[in-house]
């Protein structure tokens, strides 16, 4: 659903066939970073994680020439983006399930703000916090849920205490770093729920497209489990 609707995004702001420049903050494995380059973007991934750095590694050199001279990996965090980057080095910047680990995101968003070119996408996935009660909900845990009306923090499925971001915040923090929200999705709408390792149904095409739908229809979209905002820098 994330690359569907970044694609969106990307072909409504720039022009067809435009080579971009392309920073994932927070890439991981490398998923989106590595289709970016397999569609003819410039693409730096940036992680500080050394396990998640060497998959993304090994993903790449199984890749031909071509693709592999368009990605760069670079070990580092991302709030350290000025010491990595000059402003406006970017058309678009990825920072994609990182907020929901850092405790004081603002600083981080300010700075990714900055590494936008003018014009420039920035594309953040977020864990939806006016939506934390429905997983628990749905499952019958009902003081889990009630408790959960009141906080943007919460246990994730690997056993870490995170947190979770409204998307009235995220949307006057955008503007005040000058890249004011654009669109915005949600992502994992009717899917949430599914337990890890579920196998994949065979109307898999159907499901896809319910879940589309739904992430661009109120009020559907604003119980979502994950949230896809996508700021303009001014």
């Amino acid at each position: 659903m994330v690359a569907r609707q970044l694609d969106e995004q990307i072909s409504g702001r720039f022009p067809v066939g435009k080579r971009l420049r392309v920073l994932d903050v927070g890439m991981g494995q490398g998923t989106q970073a590595l289709r970016l380059a397999r569609a003819g973007h410039q693409v730096t991934g940036l992680e500080q994680d050394p396990k998640m750095i060497a998959v993304a590694r090994e993903a790449l050199a199984g890749e031909p020439e071509g693709i592999r001279e368009r990605m760069r990996i670079i070990e580092g965090d991302g709030r350290d983006t000025g010491v990595h980057f000059l402003p406006g080095a970017f058309d678009v910047v990825l920072c994609h399930g990182v907020l929901m680990y850092v405790e004081e995101p603002d600083p981080l968003l300010a700075g990714l703000a900055r590494m936008l070119a003018h014009g420039g996408l920035l594309s953040l996935l977020v864990r939806n916090g006016d939506a934390l009660a429905l997983r628990p909900g749905l499952s019958g845990a009902w003081a889990d849920a009630l408790t959960a009306f009141d906080t943007t923090s919460y246990r994730n499925r690997l056993g870490l205490d995170v947190r979770a971001d409204r998307l009235k915040d995220l949307t006057s923090t955008l503007a005040g770093i000058g890249a004011p929200l654009h669109a915005w999705y949600g992502v994992r709408v009717f899917t949430d729920t599914a337990a890890d390792g579920a196998e994949v149904p065979g109307a898999v095409e159907t499901l896809l497209a319910v879940e589309e739908r739904a992430g661009r229809t109120d009020p559907y979209r604003g119980v979502a489990a994950l949230l896809h905002l996508c700021g303009v820098r001014g």
